[in-house]
């Protein structure tokens, strides 16, 4: 089966608070994207890359991308102005014959490691849809107009990361039919699986807490300080 992992960086990270979108600010001397990019160019299980930008910085990834010689990636292209909306650019572009596996990836997710990936590609082997998540530590709590009426097990909850994994006629399929729905505004996309194909399971691929998405400015500082600690291993 072909293996393509897609980079999502459509949005622009307004609340990062930086001058440039997020998966530009720079981590150990490169780009979030350039991180994100470098990972799947060595997973042995992944065929291509494509890397969805933010419009006005895809000629600029571009250059930096073919710079950085990059032999897996296949395109830089313009994302919508949704997340669900650079998905679904990402599906058309890379739509075609044969059988295909689809690794969504936010940008913002710079350490995504090895082991991660693989086990990924391994669950598309076996599995329609997967996802990436680890278990959470913290007690939840459902809330109405700032009161908590119910509190879930914590043992039955999971965080949510990326890659998301799915065979292409199953993802494309699921967003189809979200398209068509104006009351559904999607954030990820195994969400949109489980609301709009709900006879396909979708399966964990355990996680990581280094895999953290960087969405605030002190989480940029934490991955910088990862960083620092496997370069002093």
């Amino acid at each position: 089966m072909r293996m393509v992992a897609v980079v999502l960086g459509g949005g622009v990270g307004e609340r990062v608070g930086a001058a440039l979108p997020k998966q530009l600010l720079r981590l150990g001397g490169k780009t979030l994207v350039e991180h994100c990019v470098a990972a799947f160019e060595q997973a042995p299980g992944v065929d291509e890359i494509l890397v969805v930008m933010a419009a006005g910085y895809v000629e600029q990834v571009r250059g930096m991308l073919a710079a950085g010689g990059f032999s897996k990636v296949t395109g830089v292209i313009a994302g919508g102005v949704a997340r669900s909306d650079s998905t679904r650019v990402a599906l058309a572009a890379i739509a075609g014959p044969g059988e295909c596996g689809v690794l969504l990836h936010d940008a913002a997710r710079p350490l995504v490691d090895q082991r991660i990936i693989a086990d990924c590609v391994a669950a598309l082997e076996v599995h329609e849809a997967a996802g990436v998540a680890v278990p959470a530590s913290d007690t939840m709590v459902i809330t109405d107009n700032g009161v908590m009426h119910t509190m879930p097990r914590r043992e039955t909850l999971w965080r949510c990361q990326t890659p998301q994994c799915f065979r292409l006629p199953v993802i494309a399929r699921a967003h189809e039919l979200a398209a068509a729905d104006p009351d559904f505004a999607p954030t990820d996309d195994c969400g949109v699986v489980l609301r709009y194909l709900p006879g396909v399971d979708v399966h964990i691929v355990p996680g990581s807490e280094r895999n953290l998405k960087v969405t605030y400015p002190q989480d940029l500082a934490v991955a910088e300080a990862l960083l620092a600690e496997e370069a002093a291993r």
